[in-house]
């Protein structure tokens, strides 16, 4: 196909943050038509974007606009009805991060999506921040890596209750994005070790893991929610060389034990200062419509997805 034709579901301010600015980007795109309960987002939205139709049911735009692809940005405890509604109807469908709930709904989407020979992505964009590519390539120049490490430390302050008022837990709706990269970083995972804690609160906001991986690489994970501020980091270590790396700034690699290490900006290895094309977002939605065009699965799709959920799962279950 020349162009993709999308409708989206979702006017919100993360979906007009990086998802509406990276398909503007994209010649081949057409976001055809848009749907929103919200009616000055939804005017607000179409009006800057110049989508021609909009809707406030998001069942009449898929019956009435001829559509090639859905997006659906909204809360994960929103997302199952209106994902298998669409899958049904055959469109490719791109949600954000977390793919829903649980694992059990996660795999139901996928199987949907299967069925209906669709094509899913789920927006783990971590995989696809230009920095982290370009120095897990520079890593893996040396050799396969043998440990991997994702810190994720944030302070929720005063919130007596996590995520869309306590519908979705601290690990599963945000640290998770810590947790698939471990997994994009060490294949699939042999076993685990993990502790869960409730640290200053009432839920749990605290977890370890140390992840023994197929391939034989280790993996550590280290997230907490009631630190001192937001602090999210990476390391990627094979033979003689490391990586280390803030994808909010900048990464630095250590080769061959020389004292000094080769820097690169998170900025310098997008080519761009916009947060939406340094952070991941563009090449994510670039690779979902690619994978559209080209009869081919995306990297996050719904049954890769699958995988991560489950490893949330085991986080908890091997701990309590």
């Amino acid at each position: 196909m020349d162009k993709v034709r999308v409708g989206f579901i979702g006017c919100g301010f993360w979906a007009n943050t990086v998802h509406y600015p990276s398909l503007a980007r994209m010649d081949d795109v057409v976001v055809a038509a848009v749907c929103d309960l919200n009616h000055d987002r939804l005017k607000e939205t179409a009006s800057k974007y110049g989508i021609e139709r909009s809707f406030s049911d998001y069942r009449q735009m898929v019956e009435e606009v001829e559509l090639d692809a859905v997006y659906i940005v909204m809360p994960p405890h929103h997302l199952f009805d209106l994902t298998v509604d669409c899958l049904n109807r055959k469109l490719h469908v791109f949600i954000e991060k977390p793919p829903g709930l649980t694992r059990w709904q996660t795999e139901s989407m996928a199987r949907t999506a299967e069925r209906n020979g669709c094509k899913t992505m789920v927006g783990f964009n971590r995989r696809f921040i230009p920095l982290m590519m370009k120095m897990r390539s520079m890593v893996e120049e040396k050799g396969p890596i043998t440990e991997c490490v994702a810190t994720f430390y944030k302070n929720m302050g005063g919130v007596e209750e996590p995520y869309y008022g306590g519908a979705v837990d601290v690990l599963t709706c945000d640290a998770i994005h810590a947790v698939d990269t471990l997994r994009w970083l060490g294949g699939e995972v042999r076993e685990l070790y993990s502790s869960v804690r409730k640290l200053h609160s009432r839920y749990y906001n605290m977890f370890v893991a140390i992840i023994q991986f197929e391939g034989g690489s280790i993996g550590v994970l280290l997230t907490n929610w009631a630190a001192g501020k937001r602090v999210h980091t990476f390391e990627m270590h094979a033979k003689g060389i490391s990586a280390f790396i803030n994808p909010d700034e900048e990464g630095v690699i250590y080769k061959d034990n020389r004292s000094e290490g080769i820097t690169l900006s998170t900025k310098d290895a997008a080519g761009s200062d916009e947060f939406y094309i340094y952070y991941g977002y563009y090449q994510e939605n670039r690779h979902f419509i690619d994978c559209i065009k080209e009869d081919r699965l995306p990297q996050t799709h719904f049954g890769d997805a699958v995988e991560t959920m489950e490893l949330v799962e085991r986080i908890y279950r091997t701990a309590l």
